[in-house]
């Protein structure tokens, strides 16, 4: 054989492995809020650093208006995955929705209340106008448990409802509101532009997770390979993320996607280190899962038992 007809044969080799590699690609798509969130930093990184890709998966976020929404597009089968906070999926799965908890992902919640310029303490919420996620949003939970010990109950403001943090943020800076609870880096736009920070979440709750991936129980079941594929790649993204000599491109990263000013993501990148909010190995039943659940029992949004393998389906899940 000459030199040219083994380079050529080689060359035909070469694009065939590609090709195979190509078609065996797993589609994964995955219901996320909005045009995105900095809650989902690592999967992002993930994606674009080609984590995913390595363990021969294709993933695909999709749209939705709010974390509810997501999972009803996870429980009726549109996508294989749905990310965002759990509070969207234990009531789901409580009500019999054929999905599944499997992974934490922001372990706490860096959430800050922000309002209009002329409220100084969370007394000046009483009677006014606060913005969460919606009626029975994971925001509601964190807003109670921020203003309780703060001398407001439920009855003592009014709440109107946006589901993602951009629209939150938009109306508080459009002044249609006079509160609401925001995530970063929409803090640090709300602070830059002389917002009122009342306080941050993370110093009333630390005890349970803030969000996590649900998944379809018959998917997972026919695709554990890929599942183990995804959580390995994701806890890449997290080791990459948490690495300083990444944060650079981590920040722009970021940046492209939500087009928004970059030092507010540079913050946020530091905010999140300093808060540790990503679990490097995101296990749902040793994350503090039971008190978010007991919590949810309290207010009446699970009518069932609280154990957790009742949210946690072992059977479909890698070991």
């Amino acid at each position: 054989m000459t030199l040219l007809k083994r380079l050529l044969s080689t060359a035909a080799i070469a694009l065939a492995l590609t090709s195979a590699q190509a078609l065996a690609q797993t589609k994964i798509t995955i219901g996320d809020v909005g045009s995105g969130s900095t809650n989902h930093w690592p999967s992002y990184l993930a994606q674009q650093k080609g984590f995913f890709k390595e363990k021969g998966l294709e993933v695909e976020f999709v749209a939705a208006q709010s974390s509810s929404a997501a999972v009803q597009q996870l429980a009726a089968g549109s996508v294989e995955m749905a990310v965002g906070g759990l509070v969207d999926p234990i009531r789901a799965i409580d009500k019999g929705a054929p999905i599944t908890l499997f992974r934490t992902e922001a372990m706490a919640a860096p959430y800050e209340i922000y309002a209009k310029a002329d409220i100084k303490t969370y007394a000046d919420l009483r009677k006014k106008v606060i913005m969460i996620g919606g009626v029975k949003d994971i925001t509601r939970i964190y807003l109670e448990r921020m203003l309780g010990p703060n001398g407001l109950k439920p009855g003592d403001y009014d709440l109107v409802f946006a589901g993602a943090t951009a629209a939150r943020f938009s109306a508080l800076a459009s002044g249609s509101i006079d509160a609401t609870i925001l995530n970063a880096p929409f803090n640090f736009k709300a602070k830059g532009l002389g917002l009122t920070r009342l306080g941050a979440a993370p110093d009333y709750v630390r005890d349970f997770p803030f969000t996590g991936y649900a998944v379809a129980n018959a998917w997972a079941k026919a695709h554990k390979p890929e599942l183990a594929g995804f959580l390995e790649a994701y806890r890449k993204g997290v080791d990459w993320f948490y690495d300083p000599a990444n944060r650079t491109e981590a920040v722009d990263i970021m940046q492209k996607l939500l087009k928004i000013d970059r030092t507010d993501i540079d913050q946020t990148w530091a905010f999140y280190v300093d808060l540790k909010v990503y679990d490097r190995e995101g296990r749902v039943a040793a994350s503090g899962i039971e008190n978010l659940l007991k919590n949810l029992k309290d207010f009446g949004d699970i009518e069932g038992a609280t154990d957790v393998a009742r949210f946690v389906n072992a059977d479909v899940l890698p070991k």
